[in-house]
């Protein structure tokens, strides 16, 4: 029995899946870059309604000549020239007991 025309056909095979699996590798690596941008994007749309929140907590000041047009921009320079130190946890200079670095708030004392 002569088994060539088998492996032949196996080899045809072979060649056919990996080029289907080297179309199916672009693909996903396309579709990877796809999804970090997007995730780019939902993080940007979260830091800005985090920003907007928390500008909503200041009252709105008066805005210079120079003030970009954005509706946002005033409220956003008012919440951080009234906030006196950082907005969120800091790291600590010192690791604590557990040789983990800790987070340390640095908020300013109510008034």
């Amino acid at each position: 029995m002569n088994i060539q025309p088998l492996l032949d056909a196996l080899d045809i095979q072979k060649t056919a899946a990996q080029a289907l699996a080297g179309d199916h590798r672009a693909q996903i690596e396309e579709l990877q870059g796809r999804s970090r941008a997007e995730t780019r994007l939902e993080r940007l749309a979260i830091t800005r309604n985090t920003v907007t929140a928390i500008a909503d907590r200041f009252p709105v000041g008066t805005s210079s000549p120079e003030t970009p047009e954005h509706l946002d921009y005033p409220r956003i320079l008012a919440a951080f020239n009234e906030v006196t130190g950082p907005l969120g946890p800091v790291m600590s200079a010192k690791p604590s007991a557990t040789n983990c670095w800790r987070r340390t708030s640095r908020r300013p004392a109510p008034s």
